[in-house]
């Protein structure tokens, strides 16, 4: 059986091809620059690797047809016919409060997405363009809504609610709802295994440091609370976004600059951040390679990066009483060394120390490693995230019928 996990973005689509039988991926890529110009897409097979450049992809659909045709040519391909496809998994991250687990794509389901895109404009919309994609080119196979904010629908009201009159969570579903959840949940997993330990067991804070950052604490394996909030602008300090600010601070520098709501949102998620200290860098690698060179505003920018993401340590340790492990995944967690060492520098009160050499020479092709000292209370892990096999786990769970709330991924996902 293959499966088909996409993860649909504004300008991109990545794609990862599993053969269930084998446990193993056989293809996997990224088509970028949709509706942009200059586009391609690049494929990767156990052969090779293999670029393909198109003029333009106008849109999700023609991306799709593109790994559609990648996936099954004769040179580079795969399988010999898209319909060797059993199933597509797709990466949705605003579920709401309707979705605590993943679902079976039906004409509800889409126009659940599609509701919920006013809660997450720049991600619903595409997300949802890939499934459309997938029903006009496939449309005899099942596809499955693998949702970012299912899983932290376990946390508690006292962690979800905001203390803003209550109607507005009765009548406007304003409310904590957490993204990343396919990240927070696949190293979890895999920290419980390298603890060995059952999932129920751990209590773990889950740091995923990309572009986009989010912290959650993960409480007898589930999630006990996160720092992305009702959007994912709330929380610690991102590429472009500013994270938690003084909820008065839009208002005011609205009225100052005499910019309407809408622009001032614009500003907060697009010109914030690393972006906004720095004035001009929202990568993390150009932002450390600067600071070497003596730039003052990237130090600061790193500096303060840190000390939001030790301060959701300390308040994620208060909250959990009793924490097995702290984890680094995505892009800068898994390959900054820098950025793990200042977080956790001064927290060997609470029982984190690491091994430097180890930290140095940890990045992505590390795979799952260990950087904590062998006296370290709490260990630390780097444990590169895999979103697509969430994706591809919950298929397969769904259409098994093996899925429960209570039972996430009984498959290979934790061998």
């Amino acid at each position: 059986m293959n499966i088909l996990a996409l993860n649909c973005g504004s300008s991109s689509v990545k794609y990862q091809l599993y053969n269930w039988e084998t446990h193993c991926v056989t293809a996997k890529g990224v088509a970028e620059r949709i509706g942009v110009g200059e586009s391609f897409l690049l494929h990767k097979t156990i052969n090779g690797e293999k670029k393909i450049t198109e003029p333009t992809l106008a849109d999700h659909l023609s991306a799709v047809e593109l790994i559609m045709k990648t996936l099954t040519d004769p040179v580079y391909g795969v399988i010999k016919e898209i319909t060797e496809i059993s199933a597509v998994g797709h990466r949705v991250v605003h579920g709401g409060e309707k979705y605590t687990k993943s679902e079976i794509i039906t004409p509800k389901v889409t126009d659940t997405i599609k509701e919920l895109s006013v809660l997450a404009p720049l991600h619903n919309p595409p997300n949802l363009a890939g499934i459309l994609a997938v029903q006009k080119l496939m449309p005899d196979a099942p596809q499955v809504a693998v949702f970012d904010t299912a899983f932290h629908q376990t946390m508690p009201d006292t962690a979800y609610l905001y203390a803003v009159p209550m109607e507005w969570y009765e009548k406007n579903n304003i409310r904590k709802y957490g993204f990343h959840g396919a990240s927070h949940l696949y190293v979890s997993k895999r920290a419980a295994v390298m603890l060995g330990k059952s999932a129920s067991e751990c209590n773990l804070i889950t740091l995923h440091i990309g572009n986009g950052v989010s912290v959650t604490a993960v409480r007898n394996g589930v999630s006990a609370d996160t720092s992305m909030g009702f959007t994912p602008l709330e929380g610690a300090v991102m590429g472009t976004r500013c994270g938690d600010i003084d909820p008065a601070v839009p208002l005011y520098m609205q009225k100052i600059l005499g910019k309407s709501a809408g622009e001032i949102d614009s500003v907060l998620n697009k010109n914030s951040g690393l972006l906004g200290i720095t004035k001009r860098f929202t990568d993390f690698r150009d932002i450390e390679r600067q600071a070497k060179a003596g730039d003052k505003l990237c130090e600061l920018a790193i500096n303060i990066k840190v000390y939001r993401l030790k301060k959701y340590i300390g308040m994620y340790t208060a909250t959990l009483g009793r924490l097995d492990a702290v984890i680094f995944t995505a892009g800068t967690g898994e390959n900054s060394a820098l950025l793990r060492k200042l977080t956790l520098k001064g927290l060997e009160h609470i029982g984190i120390d690491i091994n430097e050499e180890k930290n140095l020479a940890t990045n992505t092709s590390s795979g799952e490693t260990d950087i904590s000292t062998p006296e370290s209370k709490v260990k630390v892990f780097v444990i590169p995230t895999n979103e697509e096999l969430v994706l591809v786990e919950d298929v397969v769970a769904v259409l098994n019928g093996a899925y429960t709330d209570h039972m996430r991924f009984p498959y290979s996902f934790v061998k």
